[in-house]
């Protein structure tokens, strides 16, 4: 029996934070039912490329669910969906501060209902404050952290970080954990809980070390000044010969020196103490005599914590991962087709048989099901009577 296996889940959230949530508790054995918009389903539906009829993003992000469209305005479409309220053990949803509350849904009235549920709402700025109402994206959201001014770029030429830091990391990640602790809380007291998950709040933990230096010493990091940011010739991207990069970590002394006699650096160089620009602009120069793969041929063996930056294609296709068997889960289309699932930070003993493939759910997949159940009749998805 997976861990979660008896567990059901109502997610109203759409796009990324949400719906990965769901997705990991689903992994785990939960029984997760998407509460969908009629006609269209979720945003995510309608996001591109196509993987058959279906978006690829919301089929990597639905995997295992089941889908219930229902019109949340419509009181009879709330008469279906308030059986599964009153007795599921989860809610999620993602919606600005106070629109739940707005079609009766919010925490105290489901909580009436159903005092054990665990009710979690994730947002950028959290329930209350004076950025509560902000609409935000991730962008915004590392922006207004201070996460972002450690390391964008130059002002004529800024970057965008490849990841949905805020997204998963401030998002998705502290709203499982704290299901799971409100779940474990349940089960020694009976009671449930809301959860206010704000991707904002969550994000100063990854800065505990600019943090740190701030308050201790008043030296407050810049735009890649610091150790980990590129502000050190021993944590910095090189790039190669043939237009390939260099990741350089050699931090510590061991792996420092290392780095230092494969590159063959010149000996009154190495103590970059002295003078870190010149250093770093030399150990650049060298790096970018070369090719990529002298570099490859150089490292390999080596304690230099050095490698060579590669695509997402070469890496799905690296023989570490694939004897992890991070990629061995399926996902299945409609049409038959299978792909690798996403891969998730669920233990493989924790999830279903990986030989398996599953699919995303289609839209109002459970509407026959509940609409009978409550005694309304089919209710109306896309147009037809489902």
């Amino acid at each position: 029996m997976r861990p979660l296996a008896g567990i059901t889940v109502l997610d109203f959230s759409t796009l990324l934070p949400g719906p990965l949530a769901s997705l990991l508790l689903a992994e785990a054995g939960a029984d997760v039912i998407k509460i969908e918009r009629p006609g269209t389903g979720e945003d995510m539906r309608g996001y591109a490329p196509n993987w058959g009829r279906e978006s690829v993003n919301f089929s990597l992000l639905n995997r295992g669910k089941k889908s219930l469209a229902l019109n949340l305005k419509d009181p009879g479409d709330r008469r279906v969906l308030r059986p599964l309220l009153e007795k599921a053990d989860v809610l999620i949803e993602q919606f600005r501060p106070g629109v739940m509350t707005k079609l009766g849904l919010d925490y105290e009235t489901v909580a009436v209902m159903n005092p054990g549920i665990i009710y979690c709402s994730i947002t950028g700025y959290g329930q209350d404050g004076s950025k509560r109402d902000l609409a935000g994206h991730d962008l915004n959201y590392i922006g207004d952290t201070g996460l972002l001014s450690l390391s964008m770029g130059s002002s004529a030429d800024p970057v965008v970080p490849p990841a949905l830091i805020a997204d998963i990391a401030g998002g998705t990640y502290p709203a499982v954990m704290n299901i799971l602790l409100a779940l474990f809380e349940k089960r020694l007291t009976g009671k449930g809980r809301r959860l206010d998950v704000a991707m904002t709040d969550n994000l100063f933990t990854f800065m505990y070390w600019a943090i740190g230096n701030g308050l201790a010493s008043g030296q407050w990091p810049g735009n890649g000044t610091d150790l980990v940011t590129g502000g050190t010739p021993r944590y910095r991207l090189y790039p190669t010969a043939d237009g390939k990069v260099v990741a350089a970590a050699p931090i510590e002394e061991k792996f420092w020196q290392t780095f230092c006699e494969i590159i063959e650096l010149e000996a009154d160089l190495r103590d970059d103490t002295r003078n870190a620009d010149k250093t770093g602009h030399r150990a650049a120069e060298i790096i970018r005599s070369r090719p990529a793969e002298h570099w490859r041929h150089r490292f390999a063996g080596k304690d230099c914590c050095c490698s060579i930056v590669v695509s997402i294609e070469e890496a799905l296709n690296d023989p570490h991962f694939k004897a992890r068997g991070i990629f061995e889960h399926r996902l299945v289309n409609e049409e038959g087709a299978t792909m690798p699932a996403l891969p998730v930070p669920i233990d493989a003993a924790f999830r279903a048989n990986p030989q398996t493939a599953v699919a995303a759910p289609t839209l109002g997949s459970e509407n026959e099901k509940h609409s009978k159940a409550s005694g309304r009749g089919a209710v109306v998805v896309s147009g037809e009577t489902a």
